[in-house]
Order: C-alpha cells, then structure tokens, then sequence
C-alpha cells in the first residue's frame, strides 16, 4: 500500500508539471529546491562538509552561494524529467544544444563501443534521453530506486526514445556484451564505493573510493571512453552536452595497476567539469564516506 500511494504521488506530481508551460514548470521545481534547502538540514550540511573539502580556499559565503545554487539546479532537473515525455527533436533543439558531438561521433566509429563518462552534473537525466531523441539510444548503467512501481515508471521516461537500461547488478556482463557489439553506454563514475569494486584515487585532493569497473571493460574490450555531461549555460539560458575528446587510456601492461590509473584519470576528467561548474554537481553525496584503512571518517 505505501508503495502504491508513494507511486500515486510521484504520477500526480509528474504529471501536473508536464502539462504545464516549461518556465512555469522550472519555476516550480526552483521554488522546491529551495525549501528542500531549508528543510534537509542534514543533506545541507553534508554538502556544506563537501564543498569545504574541496574548495578550502572560498569563502563561507562563496560556498552557501554554490549550495544554493546546487538546489535551485535540482529543481530545474525535476521539472525537466518531468517535462521529457513532451519533447520532440525539434522543441528540445531550442532549449539544449551540442558541442563537440565530433569527439563522440569519432570515438563511435572505431566500432569497440564507447563508454560515456559522466555524473551527477549539470541535468543527467536529460542528457541521455536528449542524445537518443536526436538519433543516439544508449545504454544506462543505473541502480533500481527502492520502490519497484517508481522505478518502472522513471525507466519508461528515460527509454521512450530507444535508450536501455543496464542493472549495476548486470553490469559487468551487460556492459562488455554492449561494448563487443559496438554499442554506447553511458555510467555516473561519481558516486562513493567500496572494495573491492572501489579503488582511492584523487578526488579534489582528497583520496575517495571510486569505481573501477569501466576502466577494467575499457581495458578489456578496447572501448573508447568519452565524457560526456549536460550543462546549463547561462549566457545561453539553455543546455549544452558537452563531449569532451576521447581519453587516452594508460596501458603499461600491468593490468591491476593500469585500472587503477585509468580509474583515476577518469576522476580527474569528472573532477575538471565540475570545477568549472560546481553549481551543478550534487555535493549533498557523501562522496568521501569509504576511507582508507586506519583512516578517520569525513561525516
């Protein structure tokens, strides 16, 4: 029954704000955001640890700014998902745009498959459903939500146009079957893990438990691994997916350790995106929650 009334309340909400007009909708889920900032103290006050973590020299204000602003950002991404069903090739091109679609293009054509590097940054729930409304489909690496109702709905959204969705409980083998047939798989590398599927690399200076995985299928089936991430420009006062040129991958032979470096490369890589918008990055994620052996806990 909670299951069914927590559905009930997801439909009615979603589908209120599709049917209205999307600065209406984004206006709402800003107004959201910002009283889920006032009420989530302890999601505040992660993201407050975060942040000082990785921008020690801002100041207090500085980083109350960018938190707010994270907020203000995920409310725009709920009226977005919210608004998806509605968009079509032509009405989304108004609103998002590409740059670098080349370096994707490109890294597609070698036909190893290609690994979508990407995380919680800017709108990823759009992202996909965008590159498959324009001619791209691809595969999802995503975690089932906890109420199966809510899952089955949000799945349905995000492969309307052909996108797909790989379980990280299937992810190894659903991942190196897509990459041998020459498919696109996208993966959020930017949440916190824990060995042995983790490994610590470098985050913001900080060693964080990262997963390994996509650097190991990419070692294994010779995929190209591509950033990727949709991020609002406002200049623009639109969406623009980013697709950064294709990682050079370290191979030196010693497989442990080359999966090791390519796991912190790609760290790296996400880490780059979000010092230019870090506004747009979810640092309410205990991200450095794994420590190392002997070694005191950040939250």
């Amino acid at each position: 029954m909670r299951q069914t009334l927590e559905f009930a309340a997801v439909w009615l909400f979603v589908g209120t704000l599709r049917i209205l007009p999307r600065k209406v909708a984004r206006g709402i889920g800003a107004g959201v955001g910002q009283v889920a900032y006032a009420a989530l103290s302890r999601l505040r006050g992660v993201g407050a640890r975060n942040l000082k973590l990785a921008f020690p020299e801002k100041s207090d204000a500085e980083r109350e700014q960018i938190l707010r602003a994270v907020y203000r950002n995920l409310g725009y991404l709920l009226a977005e998902f919210c608004q998806m069903p509605r968009y079509t090739a032509e009405s989304a091109s108004k609103y998002i745009r590409y740059e670098g679609l080349e370096n994707y293009l490109q890294a597609r054509e070698r036909g190893q498959g290609v690994l979508v590097l990407t995380g919680h940054l800017g709108a990823w729930e759009l992202s996909s459903f965008y590159h498959s409304l324009m001619g791209h489909p691809m595969g999802m690496v995503i975690r089932r939500l906890d109420n199966p109702l809510v899952d089955a709905y949000v799945n349905k959204v995000r492969c309307l146009h052909g996108n797909r969705v790989i379980h990280k409980a299937d992810f190894a083998r659903g991942l190196i079957a897509s990459m041998r047939a020459g498919e696109t798989v996208g993966i959020l590398m930017d949440t916190n893990m824990t060995p042995p599927q983790g490994v610590f690399v470098p985050f913001f200076g900080v060693q964080a438990c990262t997963a390994s995985g996509m650097a190991r299928v990419a070692q294994k089936t010779g995929a190209a691994v591509v950033p990727g991430f949709l991020l609002w420009s406002e200049p623009e006062q639109r969406y623009v997916l980013h697709f950064g040129e294709e990682l050079k991958k370290i191979d030196t032979g010693d497989v442990e350790q080359d999966s090791i470096a390519n796991t912190a490369l790609f760290s790296a890589a996400i880490e780059g995106y979000i010092r230019q918008y870090p506004e747009q990055w979810l640092w309410m994620h205990r991200r450095w929650k794994t420590r190392p052996p002997g070694e005191a806990g950040i939250y």
